[in-house]
């Protein structure tokens, strides 16, 4: 079992910048992806950012492209994710996920079923 533990949402007017980490509480696993997904009220949960473990090949969703960034962080399993020009529009709970079933080469980034273990997630305010 692998536990997730998001930090770094809150309250932010628009124009700001956040920047979210998620940390994996095991360390003795394969680590094969980690993501950031988000969910707003009404609507479906969506891939913002993930990235392949293995080569940092990393994958966005068009709606934060050259806003967002995502990274490994200097602890191991750690993940962080910098928003940069928030709108309203990213307003919602952000959940980080990681894939630790083995995998040849991860490539579905943006697949909600292609992760493993989720995060409880952090709310992400953007006020106008």
């Amino acid at each position: 079992q692998v536990h997730l533990v998001e930090s770094g949402g809150g309250l932010v007017q628009a124009g700001g910048s956040l920047r979210l980490s998620c940390a994996a509480s095991e360390r003795t696993f394969n680590n094969y992806a980690m993501a950031w997904f988000r969910q707003a009220p009404g609507k479906e949960r969506e891939v913002v950012a993930a990235i392949r473990w293995s080569d940092d090949n990393n994958y966005y969703a068009s709606s934060v492209k050259g806003r967002f960034a995502i990274s490994k962080g200097n602890a191991k399993n750690t993940v962080l994710l910098q928003m940069n020009s928030l709108s309203p529009e990213d307003t919602a709970v952000y959940s980080c996920a990681i894939r630790v079933v083995a995998i040849n080469y991860f490539t579905t980034f943006s697949s909600t079923i292609a992760y493993d273990y989720w995060g409880q997630g952090t709310q992400v305010t953007v006020s106008s």
